[in-house]
């Protein structure tokens, strides 16, 4: 398991390198002058290049990428070009709503996708229906269509959740939970049918194995064979799946945190490309990278503790 894990973190590793490397270039091949966005359209030949300096735009792009990836190494990932603030608190300050909305989100859809899943496998009949057709809907669509939706009902019409986010530094539990019930509720609905889908062709599949049939013969009641026997092999599909959908999540909600207004990541970031601040650009890249590294990892564990034969892959 050990060789297994470094594995896993070493390809991590070169993961981020590549990533950081290829946004970075980029961000700075994709942008006009930076300097004149900060200063504006009055400044000067004279001003421009001097702020190019204080940048450090003046060096080249190898160059800069190494001064910045050898400050991140030391923790330092600069300050936000236009407003002075350091990336490091920008980010953390910001991270904590995305990931609570996003870890709370997955986690549902995770135990109601399993439940209904095994449900329709065992089952069949309406509910296997309901699971098949809800996939299909699921993935026809768009979650910014639902959120909206939502919105227009329950906070617009009906009035029982605010319609953008309260979340502001200091609010209280009650706060957040009014503020992203609703978004997490929208991420349901789009992914939990679609991921009970997997469950249910993985539940499906082991079932039809010999040594269900063997179980079987000697006598073991159906629920134990389902949730102590099937259940167990059937969980690497369905967490390869989640993982997949958290981290398809991580650019999904940039539209949710612009549909109900949540000072998360997503937005910060939209705002940070469009006036060109690199550096908060790169700092929730960076964060974004590790995220889908460890998520990535705790799944390959988890897959491999379930499935020895994964750690041999």
């Amino acid at each position: 398991m050990l060789t297994f894990t470094l594995r896993r973190l070493l390809s991590g590793a070169v993961l981020l390198v590549v990533i950081t490397m290829l946004t970075y270039t980029l961000l700075f091949f994709s942008s006009e002058s930076i300097a004149r966005n900060i200063l504006g359209e009055q400044a000067t030949a004279e001003q421009i290049a001097l702020k190019e300096v204080e940048l450090g735009l003046d060096q080249p792009l190898p160059v800069r990428f190494l001064t910045w990836a050898g400050a991140a190494l030391r923790g330092d990932l600069g300050t936000s070009w236009f407003n002075s603030e350091p990336v490091t608190q920008a980010v953390l300050n910001r991270a904590p709503v995305t990931l609570t909305l996003m870890i709370f989100s997955i986690i549902c859809v995770a135990i109601i996708a399993a439940a209904l899943g095994v449900l329709a496998a065992v089952r069949r009949g309406w509910v296997d229906q309901v699971v098949q057709v809800g996939a299909v809907i699921g993935d026809a669509i768009p979650g910014f269509v639902l959120a909206i939706f939502l919105v227009s009902i329950f906070a617009v019409n009906l009035g029982w959740f605010p319609a953008v986010s309260t979340i502001r530094p200091g609010a209280g539990p009650e706060v957040w939970i009014a503020s992203l019930l609703l978004p997490a509720i929208a991420i349901i609905l789009n992914y939990v049918t679609s991921s009970a889908q997997q469950f249910r062709s993985a539940v499906i599949k082991e079932l039809e194995r010999d040594y269900v049939r063997t179980l079987r013969s000697r006598g073991l009641a159906e629920k134990e064979i389902v949730f102590k026997h099937v259940l167990r092999s059937a969980a690497p599909a369905g967490l390869t799946v989640l993982s997949l959908q958290f981290i398809g999540l991580l650019g999904g909600i940039v539209i949710l945190e612009r549909v109900f207004a949540i000072p998360g990541l997503g937005a910060m970031a939209v705002n940070a490309t469009v006036l060109g601040d690199i550096p908060i650009v790169m700092g929730v890249v960076l964060l974004t990278v590790i995220i889908v590294i460890i998520v990535n990892l705790l799944v390959d564990l988890a897959n491999g503790a379930l499935n020895p034969k994964v750690r041999l892959s």
